[in-house]
């Protein structure tokens, strides 16, 4: 094993692998190295070239700690999450579609009954958000459980607020008898990812911007079904057709409608003008 050159390293390091035990490792390991390979001859970086890769994943990796994951964020904006949640997501006429989870879920959200406030007096617009979840037949999941989170109306997520006294704009729900449910909120608004860092850097100089569409997050589960995980997005907001992380799909915009104040749909009388967001979830049954 010497005297490689640029057309024989690739064959020699794919070679060394023939021992490799487990064979989805093998697998991984011979196409990460003949793409990697290609990737290099391809593009023929300079030494500094290669110094700067370097240097990059290692600040990617000094930056990320047990609330920042610098390398999610490099994921995503590289569209690779999206790229791997679609593969792993291959449904069934009707299902609703899914998206990527985002850096911002909690784990055991605060329980809520039907028709509460979860935005813990959080200034924003007043947002009704009411639905269904069914499966592809439409009969209703009663029970289903619904983890709901957003950003408020400055595009901050409660886990970003270093004063925030406990969580708001997240909650955990269960679907009625019939699969319906109801919440109050605020209006979402647009925001960008972190981009102080590495990745920021990146898309600066991809004269990307770092920005995502408002959006309510949903991570919805029901026994015997696949568990769901989208955003559903406000339409008309301008970042739809480039958001940094390529989550959008058509059958996620929604309409957040604009409602005067008197009666709202759930029956409740406000006094001053709110908005009103309908969608009902589809689940996919469980993969066998």
């Amino acid at each position: 094993m010497r005297n490689f050159d640029e057309h024989t390293i690739t064959q020699a390091v794919i070679a060394s692998l023939s021992a490799t035990t487990n064979p989805r490792i093998r697998q991984i390991s011979e196409s990460l190295v003949r793409h990697l390979h290609d990737f290099v001859r391809e593009i023929e970086p300079t030494q500094a070239e290669w110094a700067q890769a370097i240097e990059f994943l290692t600040a990617a990796g000094h930056i990320t700690d047990h609330k920042r994951q610098e390398f999610i964020l490099l994921s995503d904006t590289l569209g690779v999450s999206m790229l791997v949640d679609a593969i792993n997501h291959r449904l069934p006429d009707g299902a609703t579609e899914t998206t990527v989870l985002g850096p911002f879920y909690v784990q055991n959200p605060p329980e809520f009954p039907n028709g509460a406030n979860i935005s813990a007096g959080t200034d924003g617009e007043p947002l009704l958000v009411t639905g269904s979840v069914r499966d592809t037949h439409g009969n209703g999941l009663a029970g289903a459980v619904i983890d709901v989170w957003h950003s408020d109306e400055d595009g901050y997520y409660d886990v970003q607020h270093t004063e925030a006294e406990g969580p708001n704009m997240r909650a955990r729900l269960r679907a009625r008898d019939d699969g319906s449910f109801s919440f109050w909120t605020t209006m979402p608004a647009a925001y960008p990812i972190p981009h102080d860092g590495p990745v920021g850097k990146m898309l600066e100089l991809q004269g990307r911007h770092p920005y995502r569409p408002g959006h309510v997050h949903f991570m919805i589960g029901h026994g015997g079904f696949e568990t769901l995980v989208t955003h559903v997005f406000v339409e008309g907001d301008p970042y739809l057709d480039s958001d940094v992380v390529f989550g959008v799909k058509d059958s996620l915009i929604s309409r957040f409608e604009h409602l005067p104040a008197g009666p709202a749909p759930d029956g409740t009388v406000q006094e001053r003008p709110c908005r009103h967001l309908n969608y009902d979830f589809v689940l996919a049954p469980a993969k066998t």
